[in-house]
């Protein structure tokens, strides 16, 4: 049977699920001649990429979670706005901070509100923004064979490596709307509490608003840059098992368990190979001259464990039996 005939077959008994990324694709696949193999060109497999983005995007799940994410600089907003209501300014220091890390951003929110984006993404880069990653990149397979649609987007055709390749770029779409999510969210609640103008960097120096934009839209791609290793890492999970539950509670568990012994002393020699190390690096943005070195570290390493998780998905998926 050919894979339109097989494709065929699950639709007359009614097996093919809709409102997922099998039936969505049920339109892109185009019938072809009994034992004749489909070859999907570089239209079909923007299709499938295009479908992918929309149902993922679509899901109440995403959508909560990014409602979640736009929260988080409104509390923030609003906290500082009423310890600072009498006057009073936050404590913390000035622009500066030990090694740079972005807390320290907090006191100088009721200065300008462009701080907010910076203080945001600082607060929600620890814990918000990769769990929210780490839930949609352990749904990505093993919520497709949960759900029974995976061996239909196999069919469809998507082959696996295409397949693979699709959910990944998915997730990093993700990771992108996630962090534009937060910092859009602060910069908006900034403008509306606070005033706006020139602000001063970690180093000590003025620069411009608009150059403070930049360096905000800067910070946020660095950010999202940042999440690639735990989306490759949450991939991995999902093509496990195919329990899109047990793959999200893993990998979530994963980042946390980092987390902790990144704060561990002990651990120090082991600390600059943690994914979760240098995120808070992107604060050396707002230095005068740019600091690069953590810059780079961090991203060198995502690139590492998006290579190695990303080759350990692609192996695993590869070779795994698909019953659902």
């Amino acid at each position: 049977m050919s894979p339109a005939e097989a494709g065929g077959a699950g639709r007359a008994a009614g097996a093919e699920p809709t409102g997922t990324t099998a039936g969505a694709l049920a339109s892109l696949a185009s019938p072809a001649p009994s034992g004749s193999r489909r070859r999907p060109g570089p239209l079909w497999t923007f299709g499938l990429l295009g479908s992918e983005l929309v149902i993922t995007f679509r899901r109440w799940r995403t959508l909560a979670l990014l409602g979640v994410l736009a929260a988080v600089p409104v509390l923030v907003g609003i906290a500082v706005r009423i310890e600072t209501s009498d006057g009073s300014s936050l404590g913390g220091g000035g622009g500066g901070g030990g090694g740079g890390e972005g807390p320290a951003f907090i006191a100088q929110i009721t200065n300008n509100g462009l701080f907010l984006v910076f203080t945001a993404l600082a607060a929600t880069l620890p814990f918000f923004l990769p769990m929210a990653i780490g839930v949609v990149a352990g749904d990505a397979i093993a919520g497709e064979a949960n759900a029974g649609t995976l061996r239909y987007l196999l069919v469809a055709p998507a082959g696996r490596t295409r397949l693979l390749l699709t959910k990944y770029v998915t997730v990093i779409a993700f990771c992108l709307a996630a962090t534009l999510v937060v910092a859009l969210s602060a910069l908006t609640v900034g403008a509306l509490l606070f005033p706006l103008g020139e602000l001063t960097t970690i180093s000590g120096t003025r620069i411009s608003f608009a150059e403070g934009l930049l360096r905000a839209l800067l910070i946020a791609l660095v950010v999202a840059a940042s999440l690639i290793g735990v989306a490759a890492l949450g991939l991995f999970v999902s093509t496990l098992t195919n329990s899109g539950i047990a793959a999200m509670a893993t990998t979530v568990g994963l980042l946390i368990t980092v987390q902790i012994l990144d704060q561990i002393p002990q651990l120090d020699a082991l600390h600059p190979h943690f994914f979760s190390h240098y995120w808070l690096s992107f604060a050396d943005l707002m230095r005068e001259p740019v600091y690069w070195d953590d810059l780079l570290k961090n991203l060198g390493i995502q690139g590492l464990y998006a290579a190695v998780f990303g080759s350990a998905a692609w192996a695993r998926f590869t070779a795994k039996d698909i019953t659902a």
